[in-house]
């Protein structure tokens, strides 16, 4: 397991304060703001952590309302919204400086028997294995040149393997732009086999490449476009089991964007096709200079 991963598990391991009342903490890193997978991933431990254990998560719905500080601590505040006899409701709010940062709500479920289909397909993508990875890919495109050579050799905790062009790709190329990307993903290590830690894990990487999806369109890109951005909101719904530390398909598009917003949709697959989860995010997107 490499360092970034063990970052990632202890900033999920929340503190407890009081009843129903967490703390968490952000990276020792020069960031301007609170990665908001990572924010989401703690809001939903600390959600899960007032739940019965028979109960899993089968959505949550999330709105980014203030950039995350990362210098100080991030306080999350359950609310038992309710406790049926099959679904369970809690609301969370992060604060930071006196103040609500982000807010959630999430619905857990007892497992039952019911009817069942899948009319999403899994694309037909090459396998993971066969892809070069994310370093490398970017190492061809900027060289080993700072700042990147610092950015692009610092472990990650999630080893992305892209089936579609990245975002700087298609800004060097306006012909690889699309509304699509598709990429394998996974945590390199054995994780736990604790179902609500692969849904989070699954949740803090669900917002690492929504907001690129709609970039990609315009071939626009980070450190590349006069760029501001952040998410607004973010919705997913959790369909069955999956294991984050096996291959998972994630794959996007972008269906519009306008008024300075763009929609991504995304659908998570097993490697053997199965749908796992759907995810909807909203973002903001101002471009200055074009």
């Amino acid at each position: 397991m490499n360092e970034a991963l063990k970052e990632v598990l202890d900033l999920l391991d929340l503190e407890q304060i009081e009843q129903d009342i967490f703390r968490g903490r952000s990276p020792e890193e020069r960031i301007q703001r609170v990665f908001g997978g990572q924010v989401a991933a703690q809001a939903l431990v600390a959600a899960g952590r007032t739940v019965q254990a028979d109960r899993t998560v089968h959505s949550l719905h999330a709105y980014f309302i203030r950039p995350g500080d990362p210098a100080v601590p991030i306080v999350y505040n359950v609310e038992r919204v309710r406790d049926g006899r099959s679904f369970t409701t809690r609301r969370v709010v992060a604060i930071q400086h006196g103040k609500a940062i982000f807010t959630m709500s999430a619905s857990f479920h007892v497992t039952e028997e019911g009817i069942g289909h899948q009319a999403a397909v899994m694309p037909q993508v090459p396998d993971p294995e066969t892809l070069p990875l994310f370093r490398d890919r970017m190492l061809d495109l900027v060289g080993d040149q700072e700042p990147w050579r610092d950015w692009l050799s610092r472990p990650r905790p999630v080893d992305a393997r892209y089936v579609t062009p990245l975002t700087w790709e298609a800004y060097k190329d306006p012909s690889l732009r699309g509304s699509e990307t598709q990429v394998w993903f996974r945590y390199d290590a054995d994780l736990p086999d604790d179902p609500l830690l692969h849904v989070v894990l699954a949740a803090y990487a669900s917002d690492y490449t929504l907001v690129d999806t709609v970039l990609l369109t315009h071939g626009l890109a980070w450190g590349a476009s006069n760029l501001i951005g952040a998410s607004l909101d973010h919705a997913m719904w959790f369909h069955r089991p999956l294991k984050v530390d096996e291959w998972v398909l994630y794959a996007q598009e972008s269906p519009w964007s306008g008024n300075a917003r763009g929609l991504a949709q995304g659908r998570m697959f097993t490697a053997s096709g199965d749908l796992a989860v759907s995810v909807v995010q909203e973002c903001m997107i101002r471009v200055a200079n074009p």
